[in-house]
C-alpha cells in the first residue's frame, strides 16, 4: 500500500452501506476499505469476503480504538446521527453520513454545537451534487450568473415524482439472515405533535434530497414562501430574488424515475434530468438553450458526459475529502439549513403556529447535552 492510499472504515453495511457505498469504494483507486463495524455478524463476514476487506468488528467503537483509518463512512438511519456522529468525529477523521443531517432542527443543532468546529468534516451524502451531469449544470449556472449572458436567474424548478428509486441496485445485496438488533434512536421533532412527526418525517426521508437541490442549482438561500396542502407544491424565493418550486408527486410511475430541474435565465435555460439514485454507470443528463437575441441563431446543446454514476463519483468526492484537496460538496452547517427548509414547510402546510414552541437556533451546552446523550 503505497502513503497516498486512503484507509476508510465502514460503520454499517445494510442495504445502502453495501449498493451504494461500499462496492464503490471498494474499486476506487487509492482507496482501500481496511474494516468494516457490523452488529450482524452472519451479513459482516459475508460482506467482508466479498469486498475483500480484512477486518470485521462488531462495534464502532471497537474499530476505531483498534484501527488507523483516514476516514469513517457511517451509513445509518438518519435517526441515529444524533446518537453516534459525535462519538465518530472524537476519532478526528472525516466522516461520511447519509442524509439528512438529523431527525429534527434540534437535533442537527445539537449536533453542530457538539462537533465543536469540526462541522466542515462531515460530508452529508446529497448524491445529486455529485452527479455528473449536476456538477456540469451548477458550474454552468454558476458561470452565467457571473457573466450575465442570458439575463438574470429568475427561476428554478424541480420535479419528482415517485417511482423506482432502486432500479435493480439491491440485487446484489448480502443478507446473513441476522436478527436485526434494536438500536437507540434520537428524539422526535420536540415543537410538533404525533401526525406532524410523522408528515415531517416523511418528507425529509423522501425530498430532503430535492430542498437541498434547489439551494444548490439556485447557488444561494432560498425562503418557503407558500405549501400546497394537498403536498403537492412547495414554493420560495431565493435571497436575490428568483423563484423556485418543488414539485412532490405531480404523478407517479412504477417503473421509471422522471427527476429533473429547470433553471431558467432571461434567454435560455439549463436543464437537467437525473436517473434512479441506485442506477449505475450512467450519468444524469444536460441541455442547454442559449438565445441570446438581437438576430443571433439561439443554439441548444447537450453535452457528452462521462459514464459515471452518482454513487461512485459522491465516493470519489469523499476521497477528495479525505486527502484534503476539496470540501465537502455539502456538510453538516450547510444542511441543517435544509431541516429548517422542511420544518417551514410542514408547519405550512399542515397549518401549525410555529410560534407555539419555538427552539433557540443556537443550542446551549445543556441541551447539546441532553439531546446527544452526552456524559
Amino acid at each position: 500500500m503505497s502513503e497516498s492510499t486512503v484507509r476508510i472504515g465502514f460503520v454499517g453495511v445494510g442495504s445502502m452501506g453495501q449498493c451504494a457505498h461500499l462496492r464503490n469504494y471498494a474499486v476506487s483507486p487509492g482507496c482501500e476499505v481496511v474494516a468494516l463495524a457490523e452488529l450482524r455478524e452472519r451479513t459482516g463476514r459475508l460482506v467482508a469476503q466479498r469486498y475483500g476487506v480484512a477486518r470485521v468488528y462488531k462495534t464502532a467503537d471497537r474499530m476505531l480504538a483498534e484501527e488507523h483509518l483516514d476516514g469513517i463512512v457511517a451509513s445509518q438511519p438518519f435517526t441515529r446521527h444524533g446518537v453516534m456522529l459525535e462519538r465518530l468525529a472524537r476519532y478526528g477523521r472525516p466522516i461520511f453520513i447519509e442524509k439528512p443531517l438529523a431527525r429534527s432542527v434540534q437535533v442537527g443543532e445539537a449536533i453542530l454545537a457538539a462537533l465543536d468546529g469540526a462541522a466542515g468534516r462531515v460530508m452529508v451524502g446529497y448524491h445529486k451534487r455529485s452527479d455528473p451531469a449536476t456538477m456540469y449544470a451548477s458550474a454552468e449556472i454558476a458561470r452565467l450568473k457571473q457573466t450575465g449572458e442570458l439575463g438574470r436567474l429568475k427561476y428554478v424548478r424541480v420535479t419528482m415524482p415517485p417511482g423506482d428509486w432502486i432500479a435493480g441496485g439491491f440485487d446484489e445485496r448480502l443478507d446473513g439472515a441476522d436478527p436485526r438488533p434494536g438500536l437507540p434512536s434520537d428524539p422526535a421533532p420536540a415543537d410538533m405533535d404525533t401526525a406532524t412527526q410523522k408528515r415531517y418525517e416523511g418528507f425529509v426521508n423522501y425530498y430532503i434530497h430535492q430542498v437541498n437541490l434547489l439551494r444548490h442549482l439556485l447557488g444561494e438561500p432560498y425562503e418557503v414562501t407558500f405549501a400546497d396542502p394537498a403536498g403537492v407544491l412547495l414554493a420560495g424565493h431565493s435571497a436575490n430574488g428568483a423563484a423556485c418550486l418543488l414539485e412532490m408527486a405531480p404523478y407517479r410511475t412504477s417503473i421509471d424515475w422522471q427527476e429533473s430541474a429547470l433553471v431558467a435565465f432571461e434567454r435560455g435555460y439549463v436543464r437537467l434530468e437525473l436517473p434512479a439514485p441506485l442506477a449505475s454507470n450512467r450519468p444524469g443528463r444536460v441541455e442547454l438553450l442559449r438565445d441570446p437575441g438581437n438576430g443571433e441563431t439561439p443554439v441548444t446543446l447537450t453535452p457528452q458526459l462521462p459514464w459515471c454514476h452518482a454513487m461512485k463519483q459522491q465516493a470519489l468526492n469523499f476521497l477528495k475529502v479525505v486527502r484534503g484537496e476539496a470540501p465537502p460538496p455539502c456538510d453538516a452547517r450547510e444542511a441543517l439549513e435544509d431541516l429548517r427548509v422542511a420544518r417551514t414547510y410542514v408547519r405550512m402546510m399542515t397549518g401549525k403556529d410555529p410560534s407555539e414552541r419555538k427552539l433557540a437556533r443556537e443550542p446551549t451546552r445543556e441541551l447539546a447535552s441532553t439531546v446527544l446523550g452526552r456524559e
